[in-house]
């Protein structure tokens, strides 16, 4: 919603939002384009009556904004379709899966920037690069991150039902938000609704032997079907701080870690050749990637001690990120402190599978949310290496005290300002 907040500024709109704990950098680059920012969801905010509400998928009937929009009639819209309607006139290329999606559209924007595209974006994140997470752009592509989770109150069909992609990528498959779906067969609906919507002169750009995919596809394509990774023609390999064409042996030293951000790259290339660069400009153009805000992020280092920051809350992409960082720690220990954040982690659905995809971590420290419907002393390990706290504030003394290995914070949230408390006090000893 924020980002989106950016376009309808960029178009010339007047633009005001309500929200409750938004955080940096958001909250940043909102106020910097100029958009009047409202804590909480006071129906004040109303009184100017303007043109059009957009209503974000947080929002519920029972929030006061909510049912002032509808007792005063106001004309609304969700995030999703009003962003339709934004690009209804360019190339959209849309990039979905369970993980990495932050990271491949952020990967797929600089690739059609470097390659003189000049493409507009909508990402959930902010990709080093462009120092935003959207912009309308001044070329014909529009980069969207396209998220499977519900869109509105009033439509619960997944927000990418209305990019209209004319190319659709799918990086991955997995059971998750657990809060709207009943299982991965309706995740797989909602894909394969998705997949009917790209035209006929499209493409669909997926990940070969992912089981939950070829099920989608076994659905019916009507578009041009490209595949990537194992046993196609665009495989990647993480090695050392290299990216390498499995194919033609080219190596590319790029700021990526782990062999989940080599699967990345596969589908942002292949995305990106689709729009029209040649695969050795994109591979080229991997090497000056910078990143993505809060995606396997150091924050703070010394000769001694290595302090991260990632995303990760589901069980396969916490084992990506601590395998990654295990792969370059070089034998010194590694803490990880992992908040139980997502709707889907509150509700116990991954259960031990979470303390299994943190196996490569010599101490875990589990945030547990006061909102936490299940048992979370199944994360406990028998050897006392692993633990849970109730508040992440009374972390801060001891996690300070951290003199060296890696820690790395894991959250899809704020994690109530932990992270910048721990490094204050690491930068003053």
């Amino acid at each position: 919603m924020g980002g989106l907040a950016q376009l309808c500024r960029e178009s010339g709109w007047e633009v005001t939002g309500s929200d409750q704990r938004v955080y940096p950098p958001m909250s940043d680059q909102l106020r910097q384009a100029g958009i009047t920012l409202t804590e909480g969801y006071d129906p004040a905010v109303l009184d100017d009556a303007p043109d059009l509400v957009v209503i974000g998928n947080a929002m519920t009937r029972g929030n006061p904004v909510v049912e002032a929009v509808l007792n005063r009639k106001l004309p609304f819209i969700s995030g999703p379709e009003l962003l339709g309607q934004l690009t209804r006139d360019r190339m959209v290329l849309a990039v979905a899966g369970t993980h990495g999606k932050t990271t491949t559209s952020s990967l797929l924007a600089w690739i059609l920037e470097a390659n003189g595209f000049a493409p507009g974006f909508l990402i959930g994140g902010v990709p080093k690069n462009f120092g935003v997470s959207a912009r309308l752009g001044s070329g014909e592509l529009f980069v969207v991150e396209a998220d499977e989770y519900d869109t509105a109150f009033f439509d619960k069909r997944s927000k990418f039902v209305h990019y209209h992609p004319d190319i659709f990528g799918i990086n991955n498959l997995e059971f998750d938000h657990a809060d709207i779906f009943a299982d991965l067969t309706a995740i797989e609906m909602q894909f394969h609704h998705a997949v009917r919507r790209v035209p006929g002169d499209g493409y669909v750009v997926a990940r070969n032997a992912v089981d939950a995919i070829d099920r989608v596809i076994d659905r019916g394509i009507w578009s041009s079907l490209i595949r990537v990774g194992e046993q196609t023609a665009t495989c990647f390999r993480a090695k050392n701080e290299d990216i390498v064409d499995t194919h033609t042996g080219r190596r590319v030293a790029w700021s990526m870690r782990g062999q989940h951000n080599a699967e990345n790259a596969e589908l942002a290339v292949a995305m990106a050749h689709v729009a029209g660069v040649p695969v050795d400009q994109a591979l080229e153009s991997l090497g000056a990637f910078e990143g993505v805000a809060r995606r396997l992020n150091v924050l703070f280092e010394s000769p001694s001690l290595r302090v991260w920051d990632d995303f990760a809350h589901h069980p396969t992409a916490i084992r990506f990120t601590l395998e990654a960082i295990h792969a370059e720690a070089g034998g010194r220990p590694l803490t990880a402190v992992i908040e139980l954040g997502s709707n889907t982690m509150k509700q116990g659905v991954h259960g031990a599978s979470l303390r299994e995809a943190a196996q490569q971590a010599d101490r875990v420290i589990w945030v547990v949310p006061k909102e936490t419907a299940w048992d979370p002393t199944l994360l406990l390990r028998p050897d006392g290496s692993a633990a849970l706290c109730f508040d992440a504030s009374e972390l801060v003394t001891e996690l300070a005290q951290t003199s060296k290995g890696e820690l790395v914070f894991m959250s899809n949230g704020g994690f109530s300002g932990l992270q910048a408390a721990v490094l204050s006090q690491l930068r003053r000893c």
